[in-house]
């Protein structure tokens, strides 16, 4: 199961080794995503909260697949700006997208249109501790 994983989750995991982020990411029946977008989103968050850069290279290195986004932020922005509240969201909405996800992981789901994606992506979004829940559940 393929699912794509939020700047905020992935913070969350670093910070947190009891959170339902961490519990998340160390699933082995899940395949965790990121895009190249988030990856260079992420090295600027974790150096302004002071997060050891090492912590975040493990972690990508070992639970991570990147997928590489050659469309400009502008191209990006035009394409996805429709299924977000924030249009600095919209990589995250292409990034689910491409790499084929049935799932988006975040704590900001006010920042996406939660039917309009899943109607026109089939892409459901949830928090981790819900999603947690619905592997539990399958």
């Amino acid at each position: 199961m393929r699912i794509f994983l939020d700047s905020d989750v992935i913070i969350s995991s670093l910070l947190s080794s009891s959170g339902a982020s961490h519990f998340l990411i160390h699933q082995t029946q899940v395949k965790l995503l990121i895009s190249s977008i988030s990856h260079k989103e992420l090295k600027v968050v974790i150096k302004r909260l002071n997060i050891e850069p090492s912590k975040l290279k493990d972690l990508i290195n070992k639970k991570f697949e990147v997928l590489t986004i050659n469309n400009s932020q502008e191209d990006i922005k035009q394409k996805y700006m429709n299924f977000v509240v924030d249009i600095g969201d919209a990589h995250i909405v292409a990034g689910a997208n491409k790499g084929n996800s049935k799932y988006l992981i975040t704590y900001n789901l006010k920042h996406f249109k939660k039917d309009k994606i899943k109607n026109e992506l089939d892409i459901s979004i949830m928090t981790p501790a819900l999603f947690l829940q619905y592997l539990r559940l399958n």
